[in-house]
């Protein structure tokens, strides 16, 4: 058993690939196979992160600040190194991937079409989103940043709707354009350091005042273009206005399981990179331009919530509602920013405070959205438009998907009780001391979430029944609220009891920050 728990976060990372290679294998024609294989290999890294979850120490210490590492020789020549870790920011992350992914595979037993490359694809996207969040070793961070875009780009452009081949494009020219900046910036710190290695990174480049190479540019000049790369870059993963265009089109054109995958987590992955990146390497930088993290994230809510309650697109209308919710991620980044070098109690407690509710809404959005996209697509399956205006009164006809959809909605909306109100509630009490105009610019976003909510709930389940429906559909499937179920128990454990996540997170934060 020694080589199992030694190495629990490479079989975590690479078990779907190697599912993914003997998938190949496998007939093309056993579609029920080639599904239930594909599910059954999901659940193994969710198993085995259940495993680590239930081993891990949420108390870091200076020792040990990762657990469960791994390092190996790389390319030594150039001191890269294959090195994985998790703590308790990572893990929540890692535990997030693991469930969707399952989720959104058994959300995708309506696909018909190239059943054995859709599974393959989704099996080797697990491996790239899960490698961002365990990389301990920037080279390695950015190679499965990268090896993430990918899958997701053939499942938008194969399994998409009509437009699909544009939006796939376009999500791709976006996140390779703000990749190729932080691919600079990664190689000029590893060689003004002489190491890729994340923990050494912590500590030299901070405080590194002197380059190894002659470019003829301050120590300042450089740190501040390297902080800008890389703030572009997760920006628009994030994706945080003005970089938010592709997510509308990418959501739109997506299959519902791609959608599920993409609000629930590569979303994350922007706002992750701000967490492990940017503010531990760039603290001056962070602290200078943490007033224009908070406008990034106020533009986000407001734009987002205002662009939701304009649409009548309902897959659309939940899009830009992850561009608004995804904001408040932003704000509280913004605010602990703002206070990376705070030695005041006060002001210690609130940079906790709002880093403990980004993460955790980072956790909480990732629930409702996919929750959310996959009960659009329930719907779609069923009615083949997402035209909010050709609904109406199905609450009548459809009261098991109603009751899910309004439970998700409120969830989404953030009322006491569910999870979405405890981390929104986080971000503004730790914001609001220190970017206090933002914060409540940031308020006008949130009454427009209740607008656009409350707007689809009406047009799709209440009001007079469009006779069009009566007799024509059906309600949700055993399957289909298998898939739900679990989102809506973590939707609710997390709004009555949300300890059991946000202690670890909070020891985490504390620590680190």
């Amino acid at each position: 058993m020694e080589p199992v728990t030694n190495h629990l976060l490479s079989l975590i990372l690479f078990t779907p690939t190697a599912a993914a290679v003997f998938m190949l294998l496998l007939p093309k024609e056993k579609i029920s196979l080639l599904r239930n294989f594909a599910l059954a290999a999901s659940l193994i890294p969710f198993i085995l992160t259940l495993v680590v979850w239930a081993g891990f120490n949420p108390q870091p210490t200076a020792a040990m600040p990762f657990q469960f590492v791994e390092k190996a020789e790389w390319y030594s020549a150039i001191r890269a190194s294959y090195h994985l870790g998790v703590d308790g920011i990572s893990l929540p992350m890692v535990l997030l991937t693991t469930l969707l992914t399952p989720l959104a595979i058994l959300a995708s037993y309506s696909i018909q079409e190239r059943v054995k490359s859709y599974m393959i694809l989704f099996l080797l996207l697990e491996t790239g989103m899960l490698g961002v969040f365990l990389a301990l070793d920037l080279l390695l961070f950015f190679v499965f940043w990268e090896v993430g875009l990918v899958p997701m780009y053939f499942l938008i452009a194969q399994w998409g709707s009509k437009n699909r081949n544009y939006a796939a494009l376009k999500f791709v020219l976006y996140t390779m354009g703000g990749s190729l900046g932080l691919l600079l910036a990664i190689q000029l710190m590893g060689v003004a350091v002489g190491s890729f290695d994340l923990l050494e990174l912590y500590q030299r480049w901070p405080g590194l005042n002197e380059l190894s190479i002659p470019i003829g540019l301050s120590v300042s000049t450089v740190k501040a273009i390297a902080f800008w790369a890389f703030v572009v870059a997760f920006a628009i993963k994030v994706p945080v206005w003005p970089f938010h265009t592709w997510l509308p089109d990418a959501h739109t054109e997506a299959p519902t399981a791609g959608s599920m995958i993409l609000a629930g987590v590569l979303l994350k992955l922007g706002a992750y990179g701000f967490l492990r990146l940017v503010l531990p390497l760039f603290p001056a930088e962070s602290q200078q331009f943490a007033g224009a993290l908070a406008f990034l994230g106020v533009a986000a809510i407001i734009f987002g919530a205002l662009g939701a309650w304009a649409q009548n697109d309902f897959k659309r209308l939940i899009a830009y509602s992850s561009i608004n919710h995804m904001g408040f991620v932003v704000l509280g980044i913004a605010a602990a920013a703002a206070l990376l070098n705070t030695t005041s109690p006060v002001g210690l407690l609130d940079k906790t405070i709002a880093l403990n509710g980004a993460v955790l809404q980072m956790f909480n959005h990732g629930l409702s959205a996919a929750g959310m996209f996959f009960l659009v697509g329930v719907l779609y399956d069923r009615a083949h438009t997402r035209d909010l205006n050709e609904f109406g009164g199905l609450y009548a006809v459809l009261p098991v998907y109603g009751s899910v959809l309004i439970f998700t909605a409120m969830a989404s909306l953030g009322l006491p009780g569910l999870n979405g109100f405890i981390s929104e509630f986080l971000v503004v009490r730790g914001a609001w001391p220190v970017l206090t105009l933002a914060t409540a610019l940031a308020m006008i976003g949130l009454f427009f979430t209740g607008a656009y909510i409350l707007k689809a709930l009406k047009m799709v389940l209440h009001g007079p029944l469009n006779g069009r429906w009566q007799g024509h559909l059906t309600d949700m499937t055993r399957r289909e609220v298998l898939v739900m179920a679990p989102l809506m128990i973590l939707m609710l454990v997390l709004g009555v009891w949300p300890a059991w996540l946000l202690d670890m997170i909070n020891r985490a934060v504390a620590f680190l920050f």
